[in-house]
């Protein structure tokens, strides 16, 4: 059974949302706390977070920088507010999803059950470890590492550079990608593919790296080998 941590501080909806996720055998837990948030996600150790923005104490944005410099746990955010930036600030800060309220709870069940799949099922390959660019990408540990150092890579992150690494040299198309990273694209909007991306290759600068993603406007994306440079 997944365990999930549901950061909600409205009693009902909260409750609704367990409630209906109970019954599809999901173990689900909430907050005792919103000044100690952290106290609870380290206790609970949960599969998947899904959190709101606005909390009391600290916004939703402030806990997932939190937890992110603690753990990649895939991260859903799950808010009333509509504005683009919130999107973008929420994937910019390694969320893996966003889902605006009101919204039926079809959509966020598949939404959840995407990301379990990805991140629980893709690391089950036999074979962890790529070279690429000189670099060891561990599918498993979600790292690259070089002689430069090591990156640590979110879930999304790590599946998206696995797709273009499995397919280097040639254009991976971004309907592949979204196709691939969320099961229903209807509610993702290109910007979150952008944005994932450009958050990949920002993390590859560190080493080195993020060049050998190249962008093909109108197209997609592809990753290079460096001696094609």
């Amino acid at each position: 059974m997944f365990k999930l941590l549901l950061i909600e501080d409205d009693l009902s909806l909260f409750t609704e949302i367990k409630d209906r996720l109970n019954q599809w055998s999901y173990d689900v837990y909430g907050i005792s706390d919103f000044s100690r948030v952290m106290q609870d996600f380290s206790e609970v150790k949960p599969d998947l977070v899904i959190i709101d923005i606005q909390l009391p104490k600290f916004d939703g944005f402030h806990w997932c920088r939190m937890i992110r410099s603690h753990s990649n746990v895939p991260i859903i955010f799950l808010s009333s507010r509509d504005h683009p930036t919130d999107m973008v600030m929420s994937m910019q800060l390694g969320a893996d999803d966003f889902v605006q309220k009101p919204f039926h709870f079809d959509v966020l069940i598949a939404k959840i059950q995407a990301i379990l799949r990805r991140v629980y099922n893709y690391s089950t390959e036999q074979v962890h470890l790529k070279t690429w660019c000189g670099a060891a990408v561990d599918y498993e540990r979600n790292s690259v590492t070089n002689d430069q150092g090591t990156v640590e890579l979110t879930k999304n992150e790590m599946f998206i550079l696995k797709l273009l690494i499995e397919q280097k040299n040639k254009i991976v198309s971004r309907d592949k990608l979204i196709n691939s990273l969320w099961d229903d694209k209807r509610f993702i909007s290109d910007n979150t593919l952008t944005v994932n991306v450009n958050r990949l290759r920002k993390r590859l600068e560190d080493i080195g790296l993020g060049r050998f993603i190249e962008t093909k406007v109108g197209q997609g994306y592809v990753a290079l080998e460096e001696e094609t440079l």
